[in-house]
């Protein structure tokens, strides 16, 4: 199977490109920008060294339906997804902020939790509270984007009063996160899922606040199976859920965590295959539809390329 992991385009009217870890995003003529989902895949802050097959357009295509689901909400920067591993949209100025909203107490905020904290990004956590439990109503515990390393948890009030996002925009994005996240919970829910956590960026465009970049994705959110999530609760066990914390702790087995000293377990093509069998079983249980190889046959990067030449130029600014 074919993975694309790295993107070199030269578009009509392109003005930079930036390669993130997992996508490479296309400036043209600071109007709009080309989003590439590669199949790229990051754990622990670290880009591994193989390719996984249909990951981009899982995560594109997840993100794509989503964007339309909530259009009625708030408006986005999506204007069409001209391949299955592409997304053009508008080009807006990113808030330095993510918007973190969580409905149960588990991953890194349970990890704080059992330190002894009792407040996370300003919001007061009651006690005797235990792992997977469901917070009385969802909470949102923005973090600062970092250039480098991990990014910072910041409380509403900070990011307020050091200006990095104005009380007008910050209100506007809570209250957007709010609704969006309620929306992706029923969407779950009718699949048999509970959307656990996720994470919003927005950005703003002539004085105007877009929802930006991919959500409900398994990359940018947790999902658990409703079914069994009480009992599996009750008896303090783990719960079977939807997201990449796998290709994490198959790395924690391996002795990786990007820290210091170790060294990265080799990915063969095998576990990449099985890794890829896992996203595109993400892909059909959160979507609930079948999953379509669109990357089975030809030159992945070609095809991208032609498809996206093809839509800027029948684009009308």
């Amino acid at each position: 199977m074919k993975a694309l992991t790295s993107t070199d385009f030269h578009f009509e009217g392109q003005k930079s490109v930036y390669h993130g870890k997992v996508r490479d995003v296309y400036n043209i003529n600071d109007d709009i920008i080309i989003m590439v989902a590669t199949d790229r895949i990051s754990a622990f802050d670290v880009v591994l060294p193989k390719g996984i097959p249909f990951k981009g357009q899982v995560l594109n295509q997840i993100a794509a339906k989503f964007l339309d689901h909530t259009t009625d909400i708030c408006p986005n920067w999506k204007l069409a997804t001209p391949d299955p591993m592409v997304t053009i949209g508008l080009k807006c100025e990113g808030f330095r902020v993510e918007m973190i909203i969580r409905s149960i107490l588990t991953g890194s905020a349970w990890r704080e939790y059992q330190k002894g904290c009792r407040e996370l990004c300003g919001v007061k956590l009651p006690d005797g509270m235990r792992e997977n439990e469901r917070f009385p109503e969802p909470i949102i515990t923005p973090t600062t984007k970092a250039d480098e390393g991990h990014d910072m948890n910041i409380s509403k009030e900070e990011i307020i009063a050091q200006g990095i996002v104005s009380k007008e925009d910050y209100e506007i994005m809570e209250d957007y996160t709010r609704k969006i996240f309620a929306r992706g919970q029923e969407i779950a829910a009718k699949q048999g899922l509970i959307l656990v956590d996720t994470k919003y960026e927005f950005g703003k465009r002539d004085g105007k606040v877009y929802l930006i970049d991919e959500i409900h994705t398994p990359d940018s959110s947790r999902y658990f199976y409703a079914d069994g999530y009480e009992e599996k609760f009750e008896k303090g066990e783990p719960q079977k859920q939807l997201s990449k914390e796998f290709v994490r702790q198959w790395l924690i087995e391996h002795n990786f965590m990007n820290e210091p000293g170790q060294t990265m377990p080799e990915i063969t093509d095998q576990y990449a295959e099985s890794v890829s069998d896992r996203y595109i079983e993400l892909y059909e249980h959160i979507t609930g539809e079948k999953f379509d190889k669109a990357a089975e046959s030809g030159d992945i990067a070609s095809r991208i390329e032609n498809n996206v030449k093809n839509w800027l130029a029948s684009y009308k600014k």
